[in-house]
C-alpha cells in the first residue's frame, strides 16, 4: 500500500483509469494517513471532521468515470472557502465558521472529479513565510522537524512533501506558494494575476492574491492547474487565460533566452546562503547544457519590492480585515456596547502578525501619510511592472533563487519580523507586476531542498512549465523526506 503512495497524481491516475486501482481505496489510504498525521499539517481531514465529498455523491470509483481528476484526493488550503466546511483561514476570529458556498477553483477541481481530502493548515489570513503564525499551531517541515515548511501555504506544502496528499492548492500573494514549494522540495507555480478566479478565497490583498497548484512534479502541476483555470462571473478580475493548458513534454531548452538580473541573483541581497547560490549556479550550466542561453537583464527597481510590498499588502489587508468586526460572521466576544465588541473580537480574534499588519497598513492608508507611503508604493510596482516588460523583450523567462536560505529553524525569526519579511526577497516582484512563476526543486544544502523559481511574462504559463518540465528532468531531483 506504501507504494501507492509514492505515484504522482497522474500516474495514480492513470492506474485508476486501466482499473489497476480503486479511486476509493486510494483516498481511504490517503485519508487514514491525513487524519493520523503529526506534522500539524492538516485543520480537518474528511470523513473526521466533514463528510467526504463520496459521502453525498456517491463512489468515488464511479465519480473517477465522470471527471478527468479520477476521484483523486485534494488537499485544500483553508483560505478557500468550502460549503458547510468549517473555513477559518487559520484565525480564530473565524472558528467554526461555515460557509454557505465553496470557493469556484475548488468548485472546478470538484467538477473534475477530485475529493476534498482536507483543509490544511497556514500563516493566519496567508500573513507570514514559516507557518508559524497559525491561530492552531506551527506545521513542521517533514525533512526536518525542527524547521519550519515556509508560508503562508506551509501545510499544503507540508502534506505533498510527506506524502500526505498526491497535490494541494494554495495561494500565493508575495511567495506563498513558491516559498514553501522550495523549503519542502516539491513544485509550486504561482499563475498571472486574474488566470483563476478568486471568488472564494478569503482576502488578504486583493491586488496580489493568486490561488496555484503544489505538486510533486512539474506535470501534476500542469495538469491541476487545467481545472482551475477560468473567467468567473463572480470575479471581475479573473481573465482565465488565451489558449488551453497543454501537458509540458519539453526536454530541451533549445534556443530560449533565460534572463539573470543582478538584483535578483544571489549578489542582490545580502544573506543568500552559499547552498543556495551554490545550486543556482549549478542549474545555470544545467540550462546552458539544454540549449538554452543566460544572459544578464536588468531589473534595476526589484530590489525595492519587498519594501513595497510590505506598504501595499498591509494596506489592503487593513481594508479587507475590516470586516471582521464580530457582527455578521465568525468569533463575537463581549456584550457590552458596540464599540467594545468591536475591540474585544478583533484583539481577542487576530494573531500578533495579523495586528501588527492590519496597524501598518492603516497608517500607510492615513491622512498625511498616503501620499509619502501608498503612494510611492504603487509607483515602484509600475516602476517594477515596466522593468519586467522591457526585460521579456530581451528574453524569455527569468531565472532566480526562491527562497535565499533553506528552511529555517522553529522560533529563529518570529521576534524578527524584518529577518522573517527577507525570506520573500526574490519572490514579491512577480505579483507585485503580475507575473507567472513556478518553483522547481533544484537541489540540496545542508541536507535540505533548495528551489529555483523561473518567471515568465503574463499568460506564458505553458512556455513557463514547458522550461520547468525540461529542467526537472536534467535535475533529476528524486530525494525525499522519510514517509512516516
Amino acid at each position: 500500500m506504501s507504494d501507492l503512495l509514492e505515484l504522482t497524481a497522474a500516474q495514480a491516475i492513470e492506474r485508476i483509469e486501466a482499473r489497476e486501482l480503486g479511486a476509493d481505496e486510494l483516498f481511504d489510504l490517503y485519508r487514514e494517513r491525513a487524519a493520523g498525521e503529526d506534522l500539524g499539517a492538516f485543520l480537518s481531514v474528511a470523513g473526521r471532521d466533514f463528510p467526504a465529498d463520496r459521502a453525498t455523491n456517491g463512489s468515488a470509483d464511479a465519480a473517477a468515470s465522470k471527471g478527468p481528476l479520477a476521484g483523486l484526493p485534494l488537499a485544500v488550503k483553508d483560505l478557500f472557502c468550502v460549503e458547510d466546511v468549517e473555513s477559518t483561514a487559520a484565525s480564530r476570529i473565524l472558528a467554526g465558521y461555515r460557509p454557505p458556498y465553496s470557493a469556484t477553483a475548488v468548485t472546478r477541481l470538484r467538477d473534475a472529479g477530485a475529493q476534498v481530502l482536507g483543509k490544511t493548515n497556514m500563516d493566519e489570513f496567508a500573513m507570514g513565510s514559516s507557518n508559524e503564525n497559525s491561530g492552531f499551531g506551527p506545521v513542521l517541515n517533514p525533512w526536518d522537524r525542527s524547521r519550519v515548511p515556509g508560508g503562508s501555504s506551509g501545510g499544503s506544502a507540508a502534506a505533498v512533501a510527506a506524502g500526505l496528499a498526491p497535490w494541494a492548492i494554495g495561494t500565493d500573494t508575495g511567495g506563498s506558494i513558491r516559498q514553501p514549494a522550495s523549503l519542502c522540495g516539491i513544485v509550486g507555480l504561482k499563475p498571472t494575476y486574474g488566470a483563476i478566479s478568486r471568488h472564494g478565497m478569503i482576502a488578504f490583498a486583493s491586488s496580489l492574491d493568486q490561488a496555484g497548484p503544489l505538486t510533486r512534479d512539474v506535470a501534476d502541476a500542469a495538469l491541476l492547474f487545467r481545472h482551475m483555470v477560468g473567467a468567473d462571473p463572480c470575479d471581475s478580475t479573473s481573465l482565465g487565460l488565451p489558449e488551453p493548458v497543454r501537458d509540458p513534454t519539453a526536454e530541451r531548452l533549445d534556443g530560449l533566452r533565460i534572463g539573470i538580473s543582478p538584483e535578483l541573483a544571489s549578489g542582490g541581497m545580502e544573506g543568500v546562503e552559499p547552498g543556495v547560490d551554490a545550486v543556482l549556479r549549478s542549474t545555470l550550466v544545467t540550462v546552458e547544457e539544454l540549449g538554452g542561453r543566460v544572459q544578464e537583464v536588468p531589473l534595476p527597481h526589484s530590489g525595492h519590492g519587498l519594501s513595497a510590498y510590505y506598504v501595499l499588502a498591509p494596506a489592503e489587508a487593513s481594508a479587507n480585515l475590516a470586516r471582521y468586526d464580530g457582527v455578521r460572521y465568525g468569533r463575537r466576544a463581549g456584550d457590552g456596547d458596540l464599540e467594545s465588541q468591536y475591540e474585544r473580537t478583533r484583539s481577542e480574534g487576530f494573531g500578533p502578525e495579523v495586528k501588527r499588519r492590519i496597524m501598518l497598513g492603516t497608517y500607510a492608508l492615513s491622512a498625511g501619510y498616503y501620499d509619502a507611503y501608498y503612494g510611492r508604493a504603487q509607483r515602484v510596482r509600475t516602476l517594477i511592472a515596466e522593468d519586467f516588460r522591457r526585460a521579456f523583450e530581451a528574453v524569455d523567462l527569468v531565472i532566480t533563487p526562491t527562497s535565499p536560505t533553506v528552511a529555517f529553524g522553529l522560533g529563529e525569526r518570529t521576534q524578527d519580523p524584518l529577518a522573517m519579511y527577507l525570506s520573500d526577497f526574490f519572490t514579491v516582484p512577480m505579483p507585485l507586476a503580475g507575473l507567472p512563476a513556478i518553483s522547481i526543486p533544484a537541489g540540496m544544502s545542508e541536507g535540505l531542498p533548495v528551489g529555483i523559481q523561473l518567471a515568465g511574462p503574463a499568460f506564458s504559463e505553458n512556455r513557463l512549465l514547458d522550461a520547468a518540465h525540461a529542467l526537472e528532468g536534467a535535475l533529476a531531483f528524486d530525494s525525499r523526506p522519510a514517509r512516516g
